[in-house]
């Protein structure tokens, strides 16, 4: 039977990748400033500051940054009130959306949009979630994704593997046979958490979107979350019940749907760990590993949520990221943007963490630690890239009814009847 090997791939692709680029030479721009907004803040905005410092060096260029938490808010501002900066790093690619029907941003045209195709691997992909309409409707190239992060990942314990003889499955297929089996060990194969306060309920949303992409082609994803197709079609209620197969049945997930419901999202994952873990599994994005337990977080490790060998739907990853707009035209501007299509733009940072990238010419040996490292050859793996259904969403249904609604399916709630709650909610918002 074919085998899958993800990480397989990615080496094989970075070995056939160019030469290692020589060091980055951007333009004279002596003295010309370079205004940026952005999320990052603490030691993720030191080490943005180290990426534009090498472009600073590099071409004379000043660039002076706004960055704080409320990054969002000010860029929106800042366009409305007509001062933005150059360059806007948008969290969210609503935002996004929202400025380029504004007529805020400046397309970043033709010739970027071919190298994304061309250097990232699933470019084709990453091309299309930096494109948005204008403010007469024609979709454009407005953003470049600079700065991603995974999702798909199922986090175990290598050490409890190996002493009960499981294998890291490499089909869905092969997972759902090891969860069967450990049930029939009397082990309970998944933890999982749902409680997030004001945002509880999107743990299963993520899930939901994970399952979408393994079920369905990416066009099915892509009608679903601009609601071309309802939420009670077929294809999403199955995906909302393939979720369902894990989260409502107690011999599936520690604690019974009950505690899926109250437990939080951060605290799920401990069940992972101890002398007597109340799970073997955990699926849940990279940032999760800050909440394990620090003195045995080193124990833990991840593999990718697989795709079906029936289906031949290739590899999909479902991320998320930043994408960096112009907002403000200028030569510099446009330059910088250039310049983050250098290795060395993704490298500097690579070697600080908290920094991933599917850029094939990188050098993956830059990455600050194994983990990393291995989420970056999930995404160099990866033929599919889709964001976060429910951040593409109108907030009042991806961060609202969506939430809500996969917390009544916990609750008992039929799926046919969340689903079709949800679709009434934004067809209300159409009227």
């Amino acid at each position: 039977m074919r085998q899958f090997c993800l990480v397989a791939l990615a080496v094989a692709a970075w070995i056939a990748r160019p030469a290692l680029a020589e060091d980055y030479r951007g333009p004279s721009l002596n003295g010309e400033a370079l205004t940026i907004s952005c999320p990052w803040t603490g030691a993720e905005g030191d080490h943005f500051r180290r990426v534009t410092a090498l472009f600073e060096r590099q071409t004379g260029a000043v660039v002076r940054h706004t960055c704080s938490q409320s990054s969002e808010l000010d860029i929106l501002a800042n366009a409305k009130n007509g001062n933005p900066t150059h360059i806007s790093v948008v969290p969210q690619p609503g935002l996004a959306a929202q400025l380029a029907a504004m007529g805020a941003l400046t397309p970043l045209g033709d010739k970027t949009r071919a190298w994304i195709e061309r250097a990232y691997a699933a470019g084709p992909s990453w091309a299309q979630l930096g494109q948005f309409a204008n403010a007469q409707g024609k979709q454009e190239l407005y953003g470049f994704p600079f700065n991603v992060n995974v999702k798909s990942l199922v986090w175990y314990i290598p050490k409890r593997f190996q002493e009960k003889g499981y294998k890291v499955p490499q089909t869905m297929e092969q997972l759902e046979a090891l969860t069967q089996r450990m049930v029939s060990e009397g082990v309970t194969p998944w933890c999982m958490g749902l409680e997030s306060e004001a945002a509880s309920g999107w743990p299963a949303t993520d899930w939901v979107e994970d399952m979408m992409l393994r079920l369905h082609p990416p066009t099915v994803y892509d009608d679903w979350v601009s609601n071309r197709i309802p939420f009670d079609d077929p294809k999403v209620l199955e995906a909302i019940k393939a979720f369902g197969k894990v989260a409502l049945d107690p011999k599936m997930v520690a604690g019974g749907p009950k505690a899926v419901q109250s437990t939080s999202f951060k605290e799920s994952p401990r069940g992972l760990f101890g002398n007597q873990p109340t799970c073997f599994m955990h699926r849940q994005a990279s940032f999760i590993s800050a909440f394990f337990p620090e003195r045995q977080a080193a124990e833990a490790d991840f593999f990718y949520f697989p795709p079906y060998l029936k289906k031949m739907l290739g590899f999909p990853v479902l991320g998320g990221g930043t994408l960096f707009t112009i907002t403000e035209d200028s030569k510099a501007a446009r330059a910088f943007i250039e310049f983050l299509q250098h290795p060395q733009a993704h490298e500097t940072w690579m070697e600080r963490g908290g920094f991933l990238t599917p850029h094939r010419a990188v050098d993956r040996n830059k990455y600050r630690d194994r983990l990393q490292r291995k989420a970056g050859d999930i995404l160099l793996g990866a033929t599919t890239i889709r964001f976060d259904g429910s951040d593409l969403m109108p907030a009042a249904v991806g961060a609202g009814t969506f939430w809500k609604g996969m917390l009544a399916y916990t609750a008992g709630k039929p799926p046919e009847a969340v689903a079709a709650d949800i679709d009434k909610s934004w067809k209300a918002l159409q009227k």
